[in-house]
């Protein structure tokens, strides 16, 4: 076993996205359903005698019903006619329990703007535990919509996104796994655009042919991204980038991302590509690393007269051996960031050519650095040191190998500040912990926490 398999391994392990477990639903408000590849969509739709399309069932289902689909695969479209009508009256999209059905879209049409599986303008739905193939445009798309949950479903070979979710609001899009998504060079694997209160968790995205990982853009608010896996996307990993509309109250937390593979790309990155304010982002307890560019890039990119940002917050991540064959840990190089940002407790480590960098006209006026561990200062041009920082080998336990807990001596341990540090780290354990075993807990750099000695 490589390296690199070992790494995934281990990070699947801690955000739990090795496997797909069995589905647990809950028990049904109203009528079930079934369809089967040996049905009629004359039958009743029992178990006995099932539909034979899931677009019967979604002609048919009202709120509260849930549809369980047999194992085998469907073609077409499906888009469902009705809509739940609060938490305990969802129409539920399932596999049936113990099988996968798969909904393919080799040599169906799916007009521009459209998911193959294509949930507009209603509420109160699930879809669970299905896989979606080969559609020629978005995957499971969700539009205009509210209370959507998307879960524990495997998306593949989308030529634009693989779960795309636009102008809604309440959405969790939870436990899934994309790949190969984006081949027509359109949006992202996960995009979710102009939508408030989202949340993006446990998902797996990787080996994108070209685009972003997961985004959070124009217009998105309230939303939370975390404990995804991303690795070997094109281009960022995860984005948040305001486009032209102000875009707020976003954390990024607990993800892991690795080997992008586009040489101008980053882990994460925050953008205002036309000029919509970017505010109240806060990105911590993230592991990134063997990136091309930068682990995390506050940028000036796009063709707006300026990127306006405010109240950036980077804490608390780690970040190893970006920047291949140059680049580095984290950079902010937009000069239109205007107030109120901070780089605080995080660990650069052999990024290659730099470890933090900011634009001169923000250093320690619109951005404070301070506590961070560096490891390999090489004074280009821009690269900071900032306030009560410590300069050495963070002492990571097995990086090489994913494994980015911090080991006994680490000179990260203590040495972190309590202002905006996470209240938990990358595993979910409280900060801070004596990891010294002096008496006294402090927070400690970086997104692993070092376990109270002797605890």
């Amino acid at each position: 076993m490589n390296s690199r398999t070992l790494s995934i391994a281990f990070v699947l392990s801690v955000c739990n996205l090795s496997t797909f477990t069995p589905l647990s639903l809950a028990r049904p408000q109203g009528r079930v359903y079934y369809v089967a590849t040996t049905g009629k969509d004359t039958n009743p739709g029992t178990l006995a005698s099932p539909w034979r399309t899931v677009q019967k069932a979604a002609d048919t289902l009202v709120a509260g019903d849930t549809v369980y689909i047999r194992k085998g695969t469907y073609k077409g479209r499906v888009a469902p006619k009705n809509s739940g009508t609060d938490a305990t009256h969802v129409i539920t999209y399932a596999s049936y329990p113990g099988e996968t059905a798969t909904i393919d879209g080799k040599g169906v049409s799916v007009p521009e703007y459209v998911g193959l599986f294509h949930i507009e303008g209603k509420k109160y739905i699930t879809v669970q535990g299905l896989k979606v193939a080969n559609s020629r445009y978005y995957g499971i798309n969700a539009d205009g919509s509210s209370n959507i949950t998307i879960q524990k479903n495997i998306i593949y070979k989308t030529v634009s996104c693989g779960i795309g979710v636009w102008a809604c609001s309440n959405v969790i899009v939870d436990g899934n796994d994309v790949s190969q998504a984006c081949s027509g060079g359109q949006q992202e694997a996960i995009s979710v655009a102009q939508t408030n209160k989202f949340e993006v968790r446990n998902n797996h995205v990787h080996d994108t042919p070209d685009k972003e990982g997961i985004c959070a853009k124009d217009g998105s608010s309230h939303g939370k991204v975390y404990r995804n896996n991303v690795h070997h996307t094109s281009d960022d990993g995860i984005y948040v980038d305001a486009w032209e509309r102000h875009t707020h109250h976003i954390e990024v937390y607990g993800n892991v991302v690795h080997d992008v593979k586009e040489q101008d790309s980053s882990g994460i990155g925050l953008a205002s590509e036309e000029g919509g304010l970017l505010e109240n982002i806060r990105v911590y307890n993230n592991i990134v690393y063997r990136n091309p560019w930068v682990g995390i890039e506050v940028s000036d990119w796009g063709e707006g007269a300026s990127r306006p940002m405010k109240r950036i917050e980077i804490v608390n991540n780690t970040l190893w051996e970006n920047g291949i064959p140059w680049g580095g840990g984290i950079t902010c190089q937009n000069p239109d960031v205007q107030s109120g940002s901070i780089i605080r407790n995080n660990i650069c480590s052999e990024n290659s050519a730099f470890q933090i960098a900011v634009v001169s006209s923000l250093y320690n006026k619109a951005v404070k650095v301070d506590h961070n561990l560096i490891n390999r200062f090489m004074g280009e041009e821009g690269e900071v040191r900032g306030t009560s920082y410590v300069e050495a080998d963070p002492l990571l336990l097995n990086p090489a190998k994913g494994d980015f807990h911090l080991q006994t001596g680490s000179p990260a341990i203590d040495k972190g500040s309590s202002s905006k540090a996470p209240a938990v780290d990358y595993y979910g354990n409280a900060r801070p912990k004596d990891g010294d075993g002096n008496g006294s807990a402090v927070f400690d750099i970086g997104a692993c926490e070092r376990p109270a000695e002797g605890g």
